[in-house]
């Protein structure tokens, strides 16, 4: 019984969240309990007691529900979408229509044990453009509440005329001193925006402008497509027919170019069209790398190797991902620098562009000064 109320709140803000690392563990022990053909139900059992949050136990525990009612495996898990995504689902489909459960467990779980490598190393990339980020912001609020007003008072009681820079900083300290509680906009926006960012990365718009972004769209992109040509490799290696196999890489495809891409080659392969020829169609679709995937398919179609050649498209993109994954805090680090020193150069201009004007006020000009210049 799920719980409600203040009792429903605690339990999803005390009990530990569930991992990648977890679910590497789930899909992991599943393909060895299973490639000894121990049933799906008591593997699941087995692996409920390595799981450390509440939230995994209690999933398997609905999933071997649903199939000792009759439900097949893939269905059982798309009860909870939260742990198990779409293109998961999709790969326990083509498993159970090919009758190579294990075989696909254990490639859900390599394939997820690559990427939590590669995204621990860019978390550990991006702490210290973060740190840097997080002290400009806690210096400019701490400046605005103490060293701001001081400086305002001095320059009014002068009767000094203000830079633009000077005056947008004074009024946000302003704003500040009147509302303190909009400080607290921007840390409520940032957690908000981190805690729905599943969401919002699943809009068709956003996904586009984040793989134009110079640092993080290659990312991106190569993230995609190691996903993309991993699952289909798996598929087709599995002996799934050609369109139902592009039809889940389409579903599995963590971005909507991908996911176009295989949409429309499925469509060219329908309309008669070889694969590698649809591929070269839509290659536009897939980047600058485009063309250069659709000459390697060209090359599998003519020497009847598909499957090893995405499986060789994916690797190439699995060790750029970890190159760049090992240099993501030197790629990020001139961003860092020009917005710390934007930040840094608004303030001393906003600070000291009065200063220059102060002579006006402190040593005014004696009266006959001007008509002796003029002489």
């Amino acid at each position: 019984m799920d719980l409600v109320g203040i009792d429903g709140w605690l339990q999803e803000n005390t009990s530990k969240k569930p991992s990648l690392d977890e679910r590497v563990a789930l899909f992991a022990g599943l393909a060895r309990c299973m490639s000894r053909n121990i049933s799906t139900i008591k593997s699941l059992q087995l692996m409920a007691g390595r799981m450390n949050s509440p939230r995994y136990r209690g999933a398997i525990a609905d999933i071997c529900a649903d199939i000792s009612n009759g439900d097949k495996i893939s269905d059982a898990m798309g009860n909870h979408p939260d742990l198990f995504a779409e293109e998961t689902l999709a790969l326990v489909r083509a498993g159970e229509e090919s009758g190579r459960l294990p075989d696909i467990f254990n490639q859900i779980a390599s394939t997820q044990k690559k990427t939590v490598r590669i995204l621990k190393k860019l978390k550990a990339g991006l702490i210290y453009p973060a740190m840097v980020l997080v002290m400009a912001v806690a210096v400019v609020l701490i400046m605005s509440f103490t060293l701001v007003p001081a400086i305002s008072k001095l320059y009014a009681s002068m009767n000094v005329s203000l830079p633009l820079a000077t005056r947008v900083m004074v009024g946000f300290s302003d704003m500040l001193l009147k509302q303190p509680w909009i400080a607290l906009i921007p840390i409520m926006g940032l957690v908000y925006f981190f805690k729905k960012w599943g969401k919002i990365y699943a809009i068709p718009g956003v996904q586009r402008t984040m793989i134009g972004l110079p640092t993080l769209g290659p990312l991106i992109r190569k993230s995609a497509a190691t996903v993309c040509f991993r699952c289909l490799s798996t598929l087709l290696q599995a002996n799934v027919r050609i369109m139902t196999a592009l039809e889940i890489t389409a579903a599995s495809a963590p971005h909507v170019d991908f996911r176009e891409f295989f949409l429309r080659v499925k469509f060219h392969i329908s309309e008669g069209i070889s694969m590698p020829d649809a591929f070269l169609m839509e290659s536009h679709r897939l980047g600058e790398d485009g063309r250069t995937i659709a000459a390697m398919i060209q090359i599998a179609g003519e020497t009847g190797s598909a499957n090893e050649m995405l499986d060789e498209i994916a690797f190439d993109y699995e060790e750029e991902l970890d190159t760049m994954a090992n240099q993501i805090d030197k790629i990020i680090e001139p961003f860092t620098i020009i917005t710390m020193g934007s930040i840094v150069g608004f303030l001393i201009y906003a600070i000291y562009g009065p200063i220059f004007n102060l002579g006006n006020v402190v040593l005014p000009k004696k009266p006959g000064a001007a008509a002796k210049a003029k002489r």
